[in-house]
Parts: structure tokens; sequence; C-alpha cells
């Protein structure tokens, strides 16, 4: 760093150079080389004065000053007056015309000479400064990529983690959980993964990869195929299981694309260079539909069914196959229905057609006890509901009366007394829930809350939590302790809990989430 004795002009050239090579700011530069001028001019007048150092952008030239704060008196300051860098105004006259107090002198000082030792300190010092700047260079740049995929190099590999050089600029860092299952990486092989997270560190950005997300596969795709590309095929979602199976749905707008036949490519030419990337990954290409019957019915490929159920209230789907697609269908240990229902976002159940009439006949086994208790019917009028398509006591208490006037033996007076008798039980069940939650004390902002079920929301109140406010309080962990997984994820309890403090404190997403930092 000697480049502090050189010729104004030079300096100037020297430091745009440096800026340039490192690609960090000018600026930094400067303000990094006034700080180690500072430091020297410090060794020779003294550690205890405020001296600081100023370089011309524009001319190259260096001031070098003392700097005193303009003070009233010493008693004024008590045990905070230093001498060495406050002046009374009768003694500030001495470097300015008219001081008063607050005001900050300065005292120019000749630059300093830059010995052997001298030269030392201040590369010390650029060195330092310049590394940080280049560390917080490179963290921006790579907290800008995340969900990008990088090119590098397998440097070392400790206890299965592989560090990844990323073009000489920073290292990135494979944990053995986020390797594809059964690949082998050698020190010096090239290797692709996808930017997962990027953390500040003092060794510089740490740089999570991953080759197991969802993502990755995606973003390999879209590499491959110029269509997706573009965006005249669109990736809906993507579910896998890493090393072994997974399935991407696609759609395009265009009718004359065949969005599925182009994302595999002739003879599989596009497809296949994903598949050797995912270390064999098996890979299934889905037709997306927004109608979701005919969208799982794609995701069950290679499987054909035979029919579909869905439940949009509750997202769940009943797929019925042959016997001899069963297997199929489900897949080893579930793998191909599991990933038919991360693709499409809904539960799946597969179920041969004698299970499916098993299940339908219990079904309708428990609507008509249902019907039978809570409207005090008899069995035949119970079957004729759910004949009809009835499921709940709500959708006979709210259904327009001429729906139910319209089934066969019924008439205007059965029709009325049947919803009249449901709102009573409604009524009835709902005063129920009411008196068992304030005899838990709870109040009635947790008990209207719609967002869970009741018997859930019960739950919640035996365990203690009795006001809205009690819920929003909780963290997501706590709250499927409280309820257990079997009853709530942790993606759900997260997604209850900032429901409850939009509805409690008027807190939305973005402020959970910045709050989350």
């Amino acid at each position: 760093m000697s480049f502090v004795s050189m010729p104004r002009q030079d300096l100037l050239l020297s430091i745009d150079s440096l800026a340039s090579e490192k690609q960090i700011d000018r600026e930094t530069v400067f303000e990094s080389l006034e700080i180690a001028i500072a430091k020297i001019a410090k060794h020779k007048y003294g550690e205890e004065f405020n001296i600081v150092a100023n370089i011309d952008r524009k001319n190259g030239s260096i001031h070098v000053k003392r700097l005193f704060d303009v003070i009233e008196s010493p008693e004024s300051m008590g045990e905070e007056y230093n001498p060495f860098t406050m002046l009374t105004v009768a003694d500030a006259k001495k470097y300015s015309k008219n001081p008063s107090v607050g005001d900050v002198v300065e005292d120019s000082l000749p630059e300093p000479e830059f010995g052997r030792m001298a030269f030392q300190t201040a590369r010390q010092i650029m060195t330092a400064r310049v590394r940080d700047a280049e560390k917080g260079r490179q963290y921006e740049e790579f907290k800008d990529n995340i969900g990008d995929i990088i090119n590098g190099v397998v440097k070392r590999i400790e206890f299965g983690n592989v560090y990844v050089d990323i073009n000489g600029k920073a290292e990135g860092y494979i944990k053995g959980t986020e390797l594809i299952p059964g690949e082998r990486l050698g020190v010096g092989d090239r290797v692709r993964a996808l930017i997962m997270d990027v953390a500040r560190s003092n060794s510089g950005p740490q740089i999570f990869l991953t080759r197991t997300h969802p993502l990755f596969m995606e973003k390999l795709f879209t590499q491959e195929v110029p269509e997706i590309y573009e965006g005249i095929i669109k990736i809906k979602s993507v579910a896998r299981a890493p090393g072994s199976h997974a399935k991407i749905a696609v759609e395009t707008q265009d009718p004359s694309i065949d969005a599925v036949g182009m994302t595999v490519g002739i003879k599989g030419t596009r497809i296949q260079p994903v598949i050797n990337e995912c270390h064999g990954e098996k890979i299934d290409v889905i037709l997306y539909s927004e109608d979701p019957a005919v969208f799982i019915v794609n995701a069950m490929q290679p499987a054909k069914v035979a029919k579909i159920i869905v439940d949009e209230d509750t997202r769940g789907a009943v797929v019925v196959v042959n016997e001899d697609q069963q297997s199929l269908a489900i897949g080893r240990r579930g793998q191909n229905v599991r990933l038919a229902s991360q693709l499409t976002g809904w539960n799946i159940d597969v179920l041969n057609e004698a299970e499916e009439q098993e299940r339908r006949a219990k079904e309708v086994k428990e609507k008509t006890e249902l019907f039978m208790t809570g409207l005090d019917v008899d069995e035949m009028i119970a079957q004729l509901l759910v004949s009809e398509g009835f499921r709940t006591i709500e959708e006979v208490a709210f259904v327009e009366l001429k729906e139910l006037e319209s089934i066969e033996g019924f008439n205007t007076e059965l029709a009325t007394e049947l919803q009249n008798r449901a709102k009573a039980y409604l009524e009835k069940i709902e005063k129920d829930y009411f008196e068992q939650g304030h005899n838990l004390g709870m109040s009635d902002d947790l008990l209207n809350f719609d967002f869970i079920k009741r018997p859930i929301i019960m739950k919640l109140g035996a365990a203690g939590i009795k006001t809205l406010s009690d819920l929003a309080d909780l963290a997501s962990d706590e709250l499927v302790e409280i309820l257990g997984e079997e009853t709530m994820s942790h993606r759900l309890a997260g997604r209850v809990i900032m429901k409850a403090r939009e509805i409690a404190f008027g807190i939305t997403v973005a402020e959970n989430e910045e709050e989350n930092r």
C-alpha cells in the first residue's frame, strides 16, 4: 500500500484501480486510506488527540487536522472534560475567528511522513478495510441471487458435507442432507446447486446450497427448456423424493403447444439432462389443470384412475382404481400418491372398487345416523336425505325450502318441519359450545375464531389458552406442541397464529414477517 507517497494523480489512479480490482465502491477505498493516514498521524502527534485525514477526491491532496469541541469551561463539563479534545472559547480563537460553545474547530497538521512502520500500519488497515468491503459486496451479490443455480467446484468434503468454490469468488456449503441420496462427489468435481440462503459471517458470506429442493429441479428445467425460460410454458408445481422420483406440473396458454411434450423433448432430449443432474431421479411430467379432479387424475400417473371423488371443503380426494392398478397408484412405500398429494396440494386416498364401496357404505351409515339423531327422524327419511346428497345438518337447515320439497315423498309441511328441527339442533349445539367454553374461562373472541375447527378450539381452552390474544402470543412450535403434530402441522400453525394476530392486534402478514426476521 505504498501508494500513499505517490504523486497525487497517481494516487487517484491507484485508488480507482484497487476499487475496480476488488469490485468495491471507490469511496470505500478513500475512506480506508483516510483512516490509515489518521492512524499514522496519531502515532506522531499523540493517540489522545481527535485526528482525522481527508483526501481531496479531485486532485488527491491530503489534509490532516486535529478537531476540538468548543466548551464554556472545564468545570462545565465535569468528569467528561478532556483537555486533548476540548477548548474554551478563548483558546479556540487561536484556530477560528469567532468560535462559540458547541462549535468544532480545526487545527491543520503537516502531512505525516510515511516511514517503514507507517507503511506497514497503512497496509494493515487498508487490507482489513478492503477485505471487509469485499465480504460485504459478496454478501449483497449472493443475497440477491437466492433461488438461483450456481456452478462450482468441490473444494473439500468434511463429515459428508461438501464445500464448493464458486468461481473463485466465495465458498458455498452443501449440508449432507441437501445432497441427493446415493450421489458421491469428490474433490475437484464440478457441481451445480441452488442458493438456498445467505448469511453474514466474519469470514465472509455463508452461502447455503441445496440439490434436493424442488426449486432446484424447476430451475434445471428452466435452463434446459427454452419455452419455460421464455414463459411460454409455466411450471405450476414440483414434488420430489430426491434421487428416486419426482413429479412436475406444467401448463401453457398456447393451444398449439404440447406443454408435456415440449418439456420432455424429442426422445427425452430435454428431460434427460435434468435426470442425469438429479442422479437418475425418475421424473413424471404432468399437465396442470384448473379443475382439481382432472389435475389429481393427471398427477396419479402412471396409474389409471377409474373414478375420483373430491371434497372442496376439506381439500380431500378419494381416487378409485382397479385392483390391478392399486399398487402402481400407491407406489413403493406410498411414494406415488404422496408425491401426487404434494404436487396438487390435496390429500389423496387411493382405494380399489371394493374398498370404495365399503367406504361409501360406512359414510352412508354415519350420515344416516347423524340425521336420525339430529333431526329425530326415522331411518327411511334419513336415507332419503343422504341419497339426495345432503351431508350435514347445516345443509338441511339453510337450503332453499323448495329443494327439500322436491324430494320424492316430501311435502311443504315435512320440509318445513325438517328445517325447523335442523335449526333447533344447531342452536342447541351452538349454546352447548359456548357454555362449555365459558365454563373453561374462554372469551368469545376465541370461541368465535372460525379459522380452525371448534374441537381444536376446545382443546386450546383446556390447555390454558383462554383468549384470542393468548393464541396470537404463541409461537408456531408452541401451538404444535399443545395440539400435537397429528392435529396441527408447523405450516398450518404459522397460518393460524398469523390470522389470530391479524384479528387480535391488527397485524398484517407483512408485519408478521418483518417481526420474525
